[in-house]
C-alpha cells in the first residue's frame, strides 16, 4: 500500500491519512488492498492546499466522475488545517481540535461526491513553502508518492496567479514533481483552477471553461460540508457559487447565457512537458492580456 512520510505527528489524529468513502458505513476501515484499488482506478486527481479547495476548484472533475464507473476521483489536501481561521462558535478551538473537524469534513466530502480516495497529507502550510520542521523534499516525496500510485489522466492544481502564498506553492511543488517523471507517467491533462483569484481576465484562447450546470445540486452539497469555514468568519459556499454564476452571464458580451454556472481553468499541460521557468510563462500570459487590451483601445479608436 502507498507509504506516505508524514505519520503519527499530532495528538489527536495522525497528519496523514488515506480515506476510502465506498467502506464508509462499515466498521472496518478499508483494507490495504482495497486502498489499492480506490488509488489505481483513479482518472481525475485534484491536490488542494486546504480542505475546502478542493471543492471549489476542481468541482469539474468531482462532476464528470460523479456516479460514473468509468471514471473515479480522487482528492488530495496538502495541509492539515491547524492555522484555519476561526470565528464564532470556532474562536476557541485549539489548532490540534480544528486539525479534527476539517479533516472530518473533507472524508464527508468525499462521501457525498463519491470520490475513490480522500488523501490528507497533512502538513502544516508553512512546509509546503520549505518552513518548519519538515524538509519540503518530503512533501515532494509524498506528492510523487501519490501521484505514481493514482496515474491519473488528468490533474487539477491550484493557479499559480493565485494571492495565496501557500496555495501558490502548492502549485509550484506539484509542477517540479510532475516534471520531474518520466514523460510517460505524467497525466495527459493538467489544469489551473481558480480560488483565491478569478481567472476571467484570461484572454478566451488561454481560458478552459467548464459548465457544471447540470451538477448545481452536487456542487452546493460539497460546499455545505465546511460548516468550519462556512460558519467560521466567511461564506466560502455563496461566494464560489457566486462566482460560477457570474462567469456564466459575463463570458461572453454579445450573448445571452448558455451555462448557469461556468468554471475556469488555464490548461498547464505543455508547460508541464517542458522546462519553461515559470516567471517567463507569467510574463507571457501577461503580455497576452496585454495585447489583448491594447488591441481593443485601438480598435475603439483611441
Amino acid at each position: 500500500m502507498m507509504q506516505l512520510n508524514n505519520t503519527n505527528r499530532m495528538v489527536l489524529v495522525p497528519a496523514a491519512q488515506i480515506f476510502i468513502p465506498q467502506y464508509a458505513e462499515r466498521k472496518d476501515p478499508a483494507t490495504p488492498t482495497e486502498v489499492n484499488e480506490a488509488l489505481s482506478r483513479t482518472t481525475h486527481l485534484a491536490f488542494g492546499c486546504h480542505h475546502d479547495d478542493i471543492a471549489i476548484m476542481a468541482f469539474d472533475g468531482v462532476a464528470q466522475c460523479y456516479r460514473n464507473d468509468d471514471q473515479w476521483f480522487t482528492g488530495v489536501t496538502v495541509t492539515d488545517g491547524s492555522a484555519s481561521p476561526k470565528k464564532g462558535q470556532y474562536s476557541c478551538t485549539t489548532p490540534e481540535e480544528m486539525s479534527v473537524v476539517r479533516a472530518v469534513e473533507e472524508k464527508r466530502a468525499g462521501y457525498v461526491g463519491e470520490y475513490s480516495a480522500v488523501v490528507l497529507m497533512g502538513y502544516q502550510s508553512r512546509e509546503t513553502k520549505g518552513q518548519g520542521n519538515i524538509d519540503r523534499d518530503l512533501v515532494n516525496e509524498d506528492t510523487k508518492e501519490i501521484i505514481t500510485a493514482t496515474n491519473p489522466d488528468v490533474v487539477y492544481i491550484h493557479n499559480i496567479f493565485d494571492k495565496h502564498d501557500t496555495h501558490v506553492a502548492t502549485a509550484v511543488n506539484l509542477l517540479a514533481v510532475l516534471r520531474g517523471l518520466p514523460a510517460d507517467q505524467r497525466p495527459a491533462e493538467l489544469y489551473a483552477c481558480e480560488v483565491w483569484k478569478d481567472l476571467d481576465w484570461l484572454p478566451d484562447k488561454m481560458k478552459v471553461s467548464w459548465d457544471v450546470s447540470k451538477h448545481t445540486e452536487l456542487g452546493d452539497a460539497l460546499l455545505e460540508v465546511y460548516h468550519s469555514q462556512n460558519m467560521g468568519g466567511a461564506r466560502y459556499d455563496l461566494a464560489t457559487t457566486g462566482r460560477r454564476r457570474a462567469n456564466a452571464t459575463y463570458f461572453e458580451s454579445h450573448g445571452v447565457d448558455i451555462a448557469t454556472q461556468l468554471m475556469f481553468a488555464m490548461d498547464l499541460t505543455e508547460l508541464m512537458n517542458t522546462d519553461k521557468p515559470l516567471d517567463v510563462f507569467v510574463e507571457e500570459t501577461l503580455g497576452s492580456f496585454q495585447t489583448e487590451v491594447l488591441d481593443r483601445l485601438k480598435r475603439v479608436g483611441t
